[in-house]
């Protein structure tokens, strides 16, 4: 599947449209690769006492796009206890954390496609901040993105392999394999 789908030739609706092929189809399916490769054990590992788990990062996730997409902008109520999402270690397994992060992803990715362009401008403030809706949204694609690379590397560093996610082929050209 493709992370670049073919989109709407009105740049709101092709603003919504990526950014849910971004969350839905890559940053999310390379969680789930990692959190499907690790023990349990790996989930909650931390390089340093400062540093954060990938159990830490996926409760964070979630917690964050709950915040920014399901309270802000679909109007649910903010049950979200960010600390919560930081001091856990080892609660849930891997298999829980996978489900909760789907289950997420299910629920933004509704609110996303139900969101007219029309309120993409609308104000909201969010953890004290006011921005648009349109801001919001760009902020949870990107803080995915920033944390499936984290993700990512803490992986790599625990299995002691490459996570095989593309394949180049002779021309240049590559393959995505998540």
């Amino acid at each position: 599947m493709s992370v670049f789908p073919e989109v709407s030739a009105h740049p709101a609706a092709a603003f919504l449209q990526q950014s849910r092929a971004q969350l839905r189809d890559e940053y999310v399916p390379k969680i789930l690769a990692c959190l499907d490769r690790l023990q349990d054990k790996d989930v909650w590992w931390r390089p340093n006492p400062a540093s954060n788990s990938i159990g830490n990062l996926v409760l964070h996730l979630c917690g964050n796009a709950r915040q920014w997409i399901i309270a802000s902008i679909a109007g649910e109520h903010d049950i979200r206890v960010r600390s919560a999402e930081f001091s856990a270690d080892g609660e849930f397994d891997a298999a829980t954390l996978a489900r909760l992060l789907e289950t997420t992803m299910k629920d933004i990715d509704a609110a996303l496609a139900n969101l007219e362009e029309s309120r993409l401008s609308e104000t909201r403030t969010v953890q004290g901040f006011s921005m648009t809706v349109l801001q919001a949204v760009y902020h949870v694609v990107e803080h995915f993105s920033g944390h499936t690379g984290q993700i990512t590397y803490i992986t790599k560093l625990r299995i002691e392999e490459d996570l095989g996610f593309y394949e180049a082929a002779a021309d240049g050209s590559v393959t995505t394999r998540w």
